[in-house]
């Protein structure tokens, strides 16, 4: 990377609405919803080596690369259902009649995110836009015949969330294609493109994203093509330097192989949580991102899972984007609304003591499956989850500095099916008594 002074002086922030902003909406919508298929193995960090995992891979999104290595199960599944057909088929097939895209922003509001963040470019190489040099390889011109971005960004706007932009710029399989991808030396490594004709591509994307539709997220993923690690016309420096002057409290991920971040991602079970640093988990409400048409409440979170997730996060300084995996025709899974609407009801009680929390973590409590605080404007916040019941929870085993009562005190569970029950109690200095 050249001169890093030039780097660093570019902006690093942390808006005010991100500090505030313990959900956002993650989806993941594409040709590869047409087949639908990954198979159900297990989430991403589960498995400590990466040996076989992409040939099992239960990202559905992930299909075109799937299909292409021999013997895995997709492949099969490819060759039986759609007679290896060529991956493009399903773009041409993708019909999108039951997308709604102020019902989508009305449940994402309704479950308590304060921004939506849909892929406009997969691995895949389809925009969702009639992005520049895509020619007839778009959304606007083929399949659905519709700027799903643009509708999703107006949508979501007029619901009072803020919306941000996935793009896949380490990868295209379209435009730079490889060999299928069999590792994660693969990925992040040795089939990665690298040229800066394919940055400045990228780059002209991205920009057109930015004029167009005003992104608050810039969330790139798979790093970015080290030739374009400059700052000349079409560069990615270049880029950043446009995206921070169009969107004030704009902000940008931490996948750019180094170059640049305002905060870290994680991606359901990989990855560490930063040492003071802000940071994001991003997960589907099951095990893949796109929908996956063999997953069933076996792999699907349900809402009290859904809830502890994000509050989990939120405990540890972080936040949760979770992700839909919408059917081809725009309708989602009833499991993944579920899990959202439960979401909601949860969050229309607590948002207001999570949202620009102070994260106290993990806490061991006798009796107590699973339990969390924060600390909010002076008062302690403490999560519970666990058998349904009463039990009694020790003053002393609670965070310090805060007017629990003495003796402890009672507190009814209501199961781990269900949302965990909360105890507050405000700074021992601040009054006499537990809230």
């Amino acid at each position: 990377m050249p001169d890093t002074s030039t780097w660093d002086a570019l902006p690093h922030r942390l808006p005010d609405w991100f500090r505030d902003a313990p959900l956002g909406i993650f989806i993941h919508w594409g040709p590869y919803s047409v087949p639908a298929w990954a198979e159900p193995t297990a989430e991403l960090g589960a498995i400590e080596s990466d040996l076989g995992w992409f040939a099992h891979n239960p990202y559905a999104e992930w299909y075109f690369n799937t299909i292409r290595i021999e013997g895995s199960p997709a492949a099969e599944h490819h060759r039986q259902v759609h007679g290896d057909a060529p991956y493009d088929d399903f773009l041409d097939q993708w019909e999108t009649t039951a997308f709604d895209p102020a019902a989508w922003a009305d449940l994402f509001r309704r479950a308590g995110a304060d921004y939506v963040v849909p892929t406009t470019k997969h691995h895949d190489g389809v925009t969702l836009w009639d992005a520049p040099g895509t020619g007839d390889r778009n959304t606007v011109r083929r399949g659905p015949k519709r700027d799903l971005v643009g509708e999703i960004a107006s949508a979501v706007t007029e619901a009072g969330l803020r919306f941000g932009v996935y793009y896949s710029g380490g990868l295209d399989w379209h435009v730079r294609p490889t060999e299928p991808l069999v590792s994660g030396e693969d990925v992040n490594d040795r089939c990665r493109p690298r040229d800066d004709e394919y940055g400045k591509y990228c780059s002209a994307h991205v920009r057109d994203l930015i004029d167009r539709y005003q992104p608050d997220v810039f969330w790139n993923d798979i790093g970015w093509p080290d030739e374009n690690f400059h700052f000349g016309q079409g560069g990615l420096g270049e880029l950043l330097e446009h995206f921070y002057t169009q969107r004030p409290e704009g902000l940008i991920n931490d996948r750019f192989a180094g170059a640049h971040q305002d905060f870290v991602t994680t991606e359901y079970q990989a990855g560490e949580i930063p040492e003071g640093q802000p940071w994001e988990n991003c997960r589907g409400v099951g095990l893949s991102f796109g929908y996956n048409q063999v997953e069933d409440a076996a792999q699907y979170m349900s809402a009290a899972q859904a809830v502890r997730h994000v509050v989990d996060a939120v405990s540890k300084g972080g936040r949760v984007l979770l992700n839909v995996g919408p059917r081809a025709d725009g309708s989602l899974h009833e499991l993944q609304v579920a899990a959202l609407e439960g979401l909601g009801e949860f969050m229309a009680e607590h948002k207001v003591h999570l949202a620009g929390s102070r994260g106290l973590g993990e806490l061991r409590l006798k009796g107590v499956e699973w339990a969390r605080a924060v600390e909010k404007d002076g008062t302690c916040h403490v999560f519970l989850s666990g058998d349904a019941g009463e039990i009694t929870v020790a003053a002393q085993d609670l965070p310090t500095g805060f007017a629990w009562p003495e003796v402890g005190r009672t507190v009814t569970l209501a199961g781990e099916e269900n949302a965990p029950v909360a105890v507050s109690a405000p700074a021992a200095d601040s009054a006499p008594t537990a809230g």
